[in-house]
C-alpha cells in the first residue's frame, strides 16, 4: 500500500483543523469549541492510521507529540496526571548513565587507543576529533546565549525550589569533585564527571596490561556496552508514551505559549548546526582538498539513514563502504570511523551545550561565563561514546544537569521535540565522521580518489 497519500491527507487534515481552530480563537469565524475538538481528533485519527501502517518508532514519536499537544489543550487538568509517565522514562534513562559511560569509554580507550596498535593515526585522529568537537560545543554555547530560547518559560514553583545555586562552589571544590573517592558513591550520586574520570583511568590501565589479562576485561566492557545499547533500545519503545505525556503536561500546565520557546530552540539548533557545517566542516574539506561533489554524493545514503533512524550506528556500514569507495584505504576507514563514533560526535556535542544552557535559562538560573566553560569541559568528556543509540544524548544531558545542580523539569519540555532535534544532530555526526576519515587519510598521504 502506498502510504504517501495517507500521510498527505493526514497532514492536510491536521493543518486545516488547526487553522480553523486559530480562526475561531481570533474571532474570524464562529464554531463551537466542541466541534473544533472533534475535527482535530478526527484529523489526528488519520495521522494515527498512517503511523499504524508505517510502524516506525520515529513516526510514532512524532505523532505522539501532536497527540500530546491536543490532550494538553482539551484536557488540561487530566494532563497534569500524565507527568509521572515522563518521569518514569527519565528515571529509566538515568539508570543507564554509569554502565553505559563505563563500557563505552573503557572499550574506546583500551580497544582503540593503545599506542602500540594505533600508532601515528591514533594521536592524529584524537587531536582532530577534540579540536572539531570543542568548536562545536562553543558554537552551541554561542547560539543559545544569542537566541535566549529558554528565557520566558515559567516553571512550576516546585521545580524552582528544587534547583540549587550553581555558582557557590570554589575552584578547589570544583577540582575535587572531578576526581572520585568512591566509584560506588559516584554512581549512586549520579556524578557523571567522576564516573568519566574513573572510566578513563581504568581504560588507560587496561590498555597497559598484557593481552592475557586485557582480553577478558575488554570482552566484558564490549559486551556491557552492547547490552546497555540494547537496554536503551528497549526503554526507547516507551518513548512515544513519555513524549506524549511530557508535551501534554507542558501544554496543559503552561499553555500553548511554551511551543514558541520549543520552536525557537529547534530553530536555534538547526541554525547552529548549519553554521557548524558551513563554517567548520566545509572549510576543513576545502583545506584538505576533499572532492566536494563526490563526497556529498557518497554520504547522501548514510546520512539519510541516520536522519530517518536517528541513530548514527545504523548508518555505519553504509558510511564505511562509501568512504572506502571514495578512495580512503580500508585500514584507515576501519580505524577512524569506529573511533570517531566514540570521540567525534559533532552534532551531539553541539546539541548538549545548547540544551544545557537552555535548561538553565528555562529555570531562571544565571550561569556565569566561567561556569558555562566548566560545563563545556564536562561535556567534552561526557559526550563520548553515545552515537549508537537513538536519543542517548538525553542520558548525558541528565547527567550533566545533575552535576551542576540544575533542575530536570525543563527536560520534560525538550523531550517533546527531542526527536526532531535528534534527526539533525545525528546526521551531522555521520557527516563529521565521514569527513574525518578523509582528513586522516590525506594527513597520512594515503587518499586515492576514485575515478568514478
Amino acid at each position: 500500500m502506498n502510504k504517501k497519500p495517507i500521510l498527505i491527507a493526514a497532514l492536510i487534515a491536521v493543518v486545516f483543523a488547526s487553522l480553523i481552530s486559530f480562526a475561531t480563537v481570533e474571532g474570524i469565524i464562529n464554531i463551537p469549541l466542541s466541534v473544533l475538538s472533534v475535527m482535530r481528533w478526527m484529523a489526528l485519527a488519520t495521522l494515527v492510521y498512517y503511523g499504524f501502517l508505517k510502524r516506525s518508532l520515529t513516526t510514532t514519536i512524532l505523532i505522539s507529540m501532536v497527540i500530546g499537544v491536543e490532550i494538553g489543550i482539551d484536557f488540561p487538568e487530566f494532563s497534569q496526571n500524565l507527568k509521572i509517565l515522563s518521569q518514569l522514562f527519565l528515571r529509566l534513562i538515568k539508570c543507564i548513565i554509569a554502565p553505559l559511560l563505563f563500557g563505552t569509554l573503557v572499550f574506546g580507550i583500551a580497544g582503540h587507543s593503545n599506542i602500540k596498535q594505533v600508532g601515528r593515526m591514533g594521536w592524529k585522529s584524537l587531536l582532530y576529533f577534540e579540536i572539531v568537537t570543542t568548536i562545536a560545543l562553543f558554537i552551541g554555547l554561542a547560539a543559545i546565549n544569542y537566541s535566549q530560547a529558554g528565557v520566558g518559560i515559567v516553571l512550576p514553583p516546585v521545580a524552582n525550589q528544587d534547583a540549587l545555586p550553581v555558582n557557590k562552589q570554589t575552584m578547589n571544590d570544583i577540582i575535587l569533585h572531578i576526581f572520585p573517592e568512591n566509584i560506588a558513591k559516584s554512581i549512586y550520586d549520579g556524578a557523571v564527571l567522576e564516573i568519566v574520570v574513573f572510566s578513563i583511568l581504568f581504560g588507560i590501565g587496561l590498555a597497559m596490561v598484557d593481552e592475557k589479562h586485557k582480553r577478558p576485561m575488554l570482552d566484558f566492557v564490549e559486551s556491557l556496552s552492547e547490552v546497555m545499547f540494547k537496554f536503551t533500545g528497549i526503554i526507547m519503545y516507551f518513548a512515544p508514551v513519555a513524549v506524549c505525556a511530557a508535551i501534554a503536561y507542558t501544554v496543559g500546565h503552561m499553555g500553548l505559549g511554551v511551543l514558541v520557546n520549543l520552536i525557537k530552540l529547534l530553530l536555534t539548533l538547526y541554525a547552529a548546526l548549519l553554521v557548524f557545517l558551513l563554517g567548520v566542516l566545509l572549510p576543513v574539506a576545502l583545506i584538505v582538498k576533499v572532492p566536494i561533489k563526490k563526497f556529498i554524493k557518497a554520504i547522501i545514503e548514510p546520512v539519510s539513514i541516520a536522519f530517518a533512524t536517528t541513530s548514527s550506528e545504523s548508518a555505519l556500514p553504509k558510511a564505511m563502504k562509501a568512504m572506502e569507495h571514495l578512495g580512503v584505504p580500508r585500514k584507515i576507514v576501519s580505524f577512524v570511523m569506529p573511533m570517531g563514533y566514540s570521540f567525534n560526535l559533532d552534532g551531539t556535542t553541539l546539541y548538549l551545550s545548547l540544551a544545557s544552557i537552555f535548561v538553565a535559562q528555562a529555570a531562571g538560573i544565571h550561569l556565569t561565563f566561567g561556569t558555562q566553560l566548566l560545563m563545556v569541559f564536562t561535556l567534552m568528556l561526557t559526550s563520548k561514546g553515545v552515537a549508537g543509540v537513538p536519543r542517548a544524548s538525553l542520558v548525558i544531558l541528565l547527567g550533566t544537569l545533575s552535576s551542576f545542580n540544575l533542575p530536570v523539569e525543563p527536560v520534560f519540555i525538550i523531550l517533546g521535540i527531542d526527536e526532531l532535534m535528534d534527526m539533525a544532530r545525528t546526521s551531522v555526526n555521520v557527516i563529521g565522521n565521514c569527513l574525518a576519515t578523509i582528513v586522516i587519510a590525506k594527513w597520512e598521504g594515503e587518499f586515492v580518489e576514485s575515478a568514478e
